[in-house]
């Protein structure tokens, strides 16, 4: 059994490891993610502490496949691409999608994360971890040019210095080039709700940055093209809730300010 000792944001991880491998125990499951399940059986860590529900697992499923599709839909496109996953933590996307060995293939995250999953998850070829804080200098250097790109960033760019981030996004797509960027992107109303989710209070992790409107971060990186904004809100997978999330998710729909206070962004390069 693995201990884990991870505290504040790269706790947040078992979030997310969680409730993938939980809702892939479900009958109806939609990720049916299998490695992490298994995975889970292998951690020594009280996940009870974090109290996530079958609206939590479903959701995060349901954000997981779209972000799948778009890789899936981008790798269609051009067949020896790059996909780079920021802040990758023990998600298995890589094992999910299975892309051809044309497809190199990049994890980042802090050194003890990647530690982590060398432990945990099996080497993979044209797979390759990076361990490194994104904010970090010059880690992206490892990244091959003269391929097109994928820039994944779910679950991660609200955890980092809000000034940093236009830094970081102008630094990367200024070395790969050209290609897309993709991650889920809430408002500064949607941060300040999700600070106080439980299940991130638990962790001590502090969400920092937020994007009220995406032009605005077009302005901050000028070489990034907006490309579209989706709601994870598939009402086939709502109805997997209980009567009284499905009136939460019916509130959330109606009112403008709350429909894009979290939604997945994707945008374009070179």
């Amino acid at each position: 059994m693995e201990r884990i000792g991870l505290r504040g944001t790269p706790e947040t991880l078992l979030i997310t490891l969680y409730a993938k491998a939980k809702e892939c125990e479900l009958a109806d499951s939609l990720l049916h993610d299998h490695l992490a399940r298994q995975t889970l059986e292998r951690i020594d860590y009280d996940f009870e502490r974090l109290h996530i529900g079958r609206a939590e697992q479903v959701g995060i499923a349901l954000r997981a496949k779209l972000f799948d599709d778009w890789v899936r839909d981008f790798l269609a496109r051009h067949s020896q691409a790059v996909v780079l996953q920021l802040g990758c933590g023990l998600d298995s996307r890589v094992f999910r999608i299975d892309p051809p060995s044309t497809v190199q293939w990049f994890e980042v995250d802090f050194p003890e994360v990647i530690a982590l999953r060398e432990r945990l998850y099996p080497a993979r070829e044209n797979c390759h971890l990076l361990p490194a804080a994104l904010t970090a200098p010059d880690w992206w250097r490892a990244v091959p040019t003269g391929r097109p790109v994928l820039i994944v960033a779910e679950g991660v760019l609200p955890y980092v210095e809000a000034g940093q981030v236009p830094w970081l996004l102008r630094a990367l797509v200024a070395h790969c080039g050209s290609g897309e960027l993709v991650f889920d992107g809430y408002t500064r109303f949607g941060i300040r709700l999700l600070q106080r989710n439980p299940m991130i209070r638990k962790t001590g992790a502090i969400l920092r940055w937020g994007l009220d409107d995406p032009a605005d971060l077009v302005a901050q990186v000028p070489a990034l093209r907006f490309v579209e904004a989706v709601a994870a809100y598939d009402p086939v997978q709502i109805s997997r809730l209980s009567l009284g999330m499905r009136l939460i998710y019916r509130i959330t729909l109606a009112i403008p300010a709350l429909r894009r206070m979290g939604r997945l962004l994707r945008y374009r390069f070179g």
